[in-house]
């Protein structure tokens, strides 16, 4: 289940969304998956012992992993400005 709420998803979707509508590109499934990484990143602060939740923050990372090389092969400025947006790779 997602943790994210209904208007925090739109909120992510209008941001990185290429047009109207837009809610399955690359840009904006990886930036969703952010945001859920970001949350489940936070619960395991206080719930260090959550196994199975951190089981599937490891199937996110993975999914996120696929869809930015992806993104990397298909159009490498869309990817430099997803990646800068969301602030990921140090």
């Amino acid at each position: 289940m997602s943790a994210l709420t209904k208007e925090q998803k739109e909120e992510v979707i209008k941001k990185f969304a290429k047009h109207d509508g837009d809610t399955g590109s690359a840009e904006v499934q990886i930036a969703i998956l952010t945001e859920r990484i970001n949350h489940l990143t936070e619960h395991f602060k206080d719930h260090p012992k959550d196994y199975a939740g951190r089981r599937g923050l490891l199937r996110l990372v993975g999914r996120r992993r696929n869809l930015l090389g992806y993104l990397r092969n298909e159009d490498v400025e869309r990817y430099r400005s997803v990646v800068k947006a969301l602030g990921l790779r140090k």
